[in-house]
């Protein structure tokens, strides 16, 4: 099968390499925070929500592993749709009291969930580029 991922302009993989860098290790931060001080308060809202405290443990493939893909390149796709996800379950469990508030300075409660849910959506859409170790041929890629 023809590869019909051709770029229109020649700074399209750079672009997708940018955005794959600053989403990755944006994430990356909050996944080493878990690392370093658990999930505990995770797996106590959702078992408050009435779901299984274990799910908390999931924020690690979404903050560190799908991160760590996205950042290069293998399965892009696939770890920018569980970035998603683990964004909407975010946003679902700890901050809907805030979807229609501003900061102190004006700007969007939750500009930086959804910079990261912007940022994966279009990463998801985009793919990774031809600077990526799964490169441009890979269907999740």
């Amino acid at each position: 099968m023809e590869n019909t991922n051709i770029s229109l302009h020649p700074h399209d993989d750079q672009g997708k390499l940018v955005l794959r860098i600053i989403l990755a290790v944006l994430l990356l931060f909050h996944g080493v925070s878990k690392l370093i001080g658990g999930v505990g308060f995770i797996t106590g809202m959702l078992e408050k929500a009435g779901l299984p405290g274990i799910f908390g443990y999931l924020v690690y493939i979404g903050e560190v592993v799908a991160p760590l893909l996205i950042l290069f390149g293998v399965f892009t796709r696939a770890a920018a749709l569980v970035v998603i996800i683990n964004m909407l379950v975010a946003l679902l469990l700890v901050h809907t009291s805030q979807v229609f508030t501003l900061n102190e300075t004006g700007g969007w409660a939750l500009e930086l969930q959804g910079m990261y849910l912007g940022g994966a959506i279009v990463v998801a859409l985009l793919g990774a580029g031809r600077y990526s170790i799964g490169g441009t041929a890979g269907r999740w890629n």
